[in-house]
């Protein structure tokens, strides 16, 4: 692996390094301010066009707040860790039956091992390229609702499926795998019930988190780390560039420069642009791995068949899991 201690100099890791609690609590007002906004654009007039345009702004800011989890993961959306945890955990994860303390240690994980059998997010991503029928099944599955219903539903059954403890155990583990979720999933009903009528909740939260939110999640997943190589930290992941409606519909808050991430992770999001500008500077242009526009990233990920492609030896094994790396 590259020696990664090189790559900036001390006046850019001083820079890179600032965390702002300002533009943390920001970036969080931002993800609700906009799915709020579109709850309340749908509900003054609710036609096929603005709720359409709603159920993908909010299922992208959706996944807007796992992505602010998973900084606060890393402790770096916030100056302090009290923060870091407060915020990450119920205003980011614990909406979209998300867990930080659990999340921190399995990603953790997965920089550690990154592309390795050890790596557990490589059931996600290590056994493409795929056939593109394949790819095109699974996001149909996503986009239906199938997946997102899936997932829902085994997160419900671990929750209630306890054979052994008291019965204070068993409502304890029921409230830490699905009761906290649902809690703020309340709150979230009784907040858009202000802003009109019934239906709100289910058009502009619950259908967005089963349907565009489970395929962009699935795209970026497949962006970060599907069919890259791994000989050394400038391949063990892809960045995107990404177009403007790209970075609205599917990769907000500079998800698309994850292998600058996993170079410097101790970079907040809204640095990740500057790393990018201090790497290229200091002659790592050539080395960053770069597709242009997420289309391109299926293209390059998926082949007629698996017969065809070099690289399918390990084929397509598992089933696509549903994760936030």
């Amino acid at each position: 692996m590259t020696d990664l201690d090189g790559l900036i100099s001390g006046p850019q890791k001083e820079l890179l390094r600032k965390r702002s609690d300002i533009i943390g609590i920001g970036l969080i007002l931002h993800a609700w301010g906009t799915i709020f906004i579109c709850t309340w654009v749908a509900a003054l007039f609710p036609n096929i066009f603005t709720l359409l345009l709603a159920g993908m702004l909010i299922g992208s800011r959706q996944l807007g707040l796992l992505i602010l989890m998973h900084d606060a993961a890393h402790g770096i959306l916030f100056k302090s860790s009290k923060l870091n945890h407060f915020f990450g955990q119920w205003l980011c994860g614990m909406p979209m039956f998300a867990d930080l303390t659990t999340y921190r240690p399995y990603h953790l994980k997965h920089h550690r091992h990154v592309l390795t059998q050890k790596d557990p997010d490589l059931v996600l991503t290590g056994h493409y390229p795929i056939p593109r029928a394949s790819l095109k099944r699974k996001l149909m599955r996503d986009i239906s609702g199938k997946s997102g219903i899936a997932q829902r539903t085994y997160q419900l059954k671990d929750s209630i499926t306890r054979t052994f403890g008291t019965k204070i155990d068993c409502m304890d583990h029921f409230w830490k795998k699905m009761g906290r979720s649902l809690l703020c999933n309340m709150m979230i009903f009784f907040l858009m019930l202000l802003l009109g009528p019934w239906w709100l909740f289910f058009v502009c939260w619950l259908i967005p988190l089963l349907t565009w939110y489970q395929l962009v999640l699935r795209v970026r997943n497949i962006a970060e780390h599907a069919a890259v190589e791994g000989d050394n930290s400038f391949q063990v992941a892809r960045s995107v560039k990404a177009n403007i409606l790209e970075k609205i519909f599917i990769a907000p808050y500079w998800v698309h420069y994850h292998l600058e991430h996993h170079l410097l992770m101790w970079v907040p999001c809204y640095r990740l642009p500057q790393l990018n500008k201090f790497l290229c500077e200091n002659g790592y242009k050539e080395n960053l791995k770069k597709t242009v526009g997420y289309l391109n990233v299926l293209k390059e990920v998926t082949c007629e068949s698996l017969a065809n492609d070099p690289r399918s030896g390990s084929g397509a094994k598992g089933t696509f899991g549903q994760g936030y790396s």
